[in-house]
């Protein structure tokens, strides 16, 4: 069983969503609406949507959306979002890998599809490659993709930090989040000890990330199917050079 089945719940849920902003949210969309060329109408696959800070307000732009994450927690909020508004939301609560394909749906069926949040991580080679295969499989010709991750190498091994700690969320009762990191160079990985502490109650979980190069992620998307067409660095769409915080790599279908 991979590490994320067993993780997304309780506390961490709390503090990724504490974390999110208003204004990154926004930035996030139109980057997503500038890039991956839909209208209303396009189907679009959201994939590890959790609680659909993306998905409700594309959603509410007309485009009919798709949303899997394993977090039942965050597939009910969404769910319950979407039904109240009548928005055409498919919630689907299971691992992107592991799910049957006819559950999200037949090959070419997506106008567009994206990974936000830093999820794009999870996953050693092999995996990576089939992650990609299914995107690829799901889109329709000429399909676009865009990924996100702040684990790629060019951005966090200049900047590697063993250890830090944060305030997340309301600072009248903050989540205080505690991370100790350890690079693994043979496997490429990070395996993260997290601790989520708030009102006296503690909760510790086990992340693993790999960190792939932008030439890496380039060759595994070709491998895929998927051309590249843009890096970013920046959500403003400058390029993507050396020491910028994150990647936005942006793709299509062969």
């Amino acid at each position: 069983m991979a590490w994320y089945h067993t993780f997304f719940h309780g506390l961490p849920q709390v503090a990724w969503k504490a974390a999110q902003t208003d204004e990154q949210n926004q930035l996030d969309l139109e980057m997503l609406v500038e890039t991956l060329d839909f209208g209303p109408g396009d189907r679009l696959l959201d994939i590890f949507c959790g609680y659909g800070r993306h998905a409700v307000p594309l959603a509410r732009m007309g485009a009919r959306l798709t949303g899997i994450d394993i977090s039942a927690e965050y597939i009910a909020e969404l769910k319950e979002v979407a039904d109240a508004e009548k928005l055409s939301v498919v919630t689907i609560t299971d691992d992107f890998l592991q799910v049957a394909k006819n559950k999200i749906g037949p090959p070419a069926t997506f106008n567009a599809a994206y990974c936000l949040g830093n999820s794009f991580s999870f996953f050693p080679r092999p995996d990576m490659v089939a992650f990609l295969e299914r995107i690829a499989d799901l889109l329709k010709p000429g399909g676009r993709f865009l990924a996100h991750t702040e684990m790629i190498a060019e951005s966090v091994l200049p900047d590697y930090q063993a250890r830090s700690w944060q305030p997340v969320g309301d600072m009248a009762d903050p989540i205080l989040f505690m991370v100790e990191n350890e690079y693994y160079p043979l496997e490429s990985r990070i395996s993260s000890q997290l601790t989520y502490v708030q009102a006296g109650k503690t909760e510790m979980r086990t992340a693993n990330h790999y960190v792939y190069t932008v030439a890496e992620l380039r060759h595994l998307f070709a491998e895929a199917g998927l051309a590249v067409l843009a890096c970013y660095g920046t959500l403003e769409g400058d390029e993507f050079a050396l020491g910028d915080e994150a990647l936005w790599m942006l793709a299509q279908k062969m």
